[in-house]
């Protein structure tokens, strides 16, 4: 494979840290993993993320504890056998929530 383009990229440094000792653990290197990574994509023409291993951010972690309140206070809607409950659940002025309450 010839090699003539150049691809220049910011990221944090401790994540390149990390990166790099497992990549390099595994007998690579960043510059040949990131180079399989490319050609993976252009002969797939198709991509596969995981990101099962990003850390949530704050406001994720934020959004996540609001909504273990609104499950606590009830704030949540009834269980549903179907779809068409769901929906004229939710299209419903007067719906109630498990609490017994309507809408806040």
């Amino acid at each position: 494979m010839i090699k003539d383009a150049t691809i220049s990229i910011r990221t944090n440094s401790k994540l390149k840290a990390k990166a790099q000792d497992v990549i390099e653990a595994h007998g690579m290197s960043l510059s040949a993993f990131i180079n399989n990574q490319l050609l993976r994509a252009s002969k797939a023409k198709t991509l596969t993320l995981d990101f099962s291993a990003e850390d949530p951010s704050d406001w994720l972690i934020n959004e996540l504890k609001e909504s273990a309140e609104d499950e606590k206070a009830g704030w949540v809607s009834p269980s549903f056998d179907n779809a068409d409950d769901a929906i004229a659940w939710l299209n419903d002025k007067n719906r109630k929530y498990q609490n017994g309450r309507r809408d806040q």
